[in-house]
């Protein structure tokens, strides 16, 4: 039961830091500020990498014994999604100046992540109907996750399989 616990609570936590980011990024963009938008921006990055390997490597597969696999694909687009929407924030970031409708642009982008963030907060009572094994697994994947420190486009990039949500089985 202590695997459920930490993971309840590292798993809320994340959510919580990403959450913030987004909504620090968000305000960047409507004051049209390019360091502050560079900065939130490599912070959502930086916490999303680890985030979202370990969801795609472990958790995800396991909750597959809760969820259909439709439903897991849907949480696997859902990142293809949000590292679309990083690749393009990640574009605006790296302007010196931004007009008013490409500031519109990056705070909406930015904004329509929090969703899938809120969502999949909630995925945390699904995981407490997980065997003690499997979240044991995913908190290794996760420490291995934490270890390597990829950050969302270079795993993405570098590691990530091509086709994610057809490489949960």
């Amino acid at each position: 039961m202590a695997d459920k616990v930490e993971f309840a609570e590292v798993f809320r936590a994340e959510h919580r830091a990403i959450r913030d980011a987004l909504l620090g990024l968000i305000q960047a963009f409507r004051k049209g500020d390019p360091a502050q938008m560079r900065e939130f921006l490599g912070r959502v990055a930086a916490l999303a990498g680890p985030h979202f390997r370990y969801e795609e490597e472990a958790l995800y597969p396991a909750l597959t014994a809760v969820l259909d696999e439709e439903q897991v694909g849907e949480l696997v687009r859902a990142h293809d999604s949000a590292i679309e929407a990083a690749r393009e924030l990640k574009a605006l970031a790296a302007r010196a100046e931004l007009g008013q409708e490409e500031a519109v642009r990056g705070a909406r982008l930015a904004r329509n992540l929090l969703p899938h963030v809120f969502e999949c907060d909630g995925l945390s009572i699904m995981a407490e109907l997980l065997p003690e094994q499997a979240i044991e697994t995913v908190l290794k994947v996760r420490a291995g996750s934490l270890g390597d420190n990829l950050d969302l486009l270079r795993w993405a990039d570098t590691v990530r399989p091509r086709s994610s949500a057809n490489a949960l089985n």
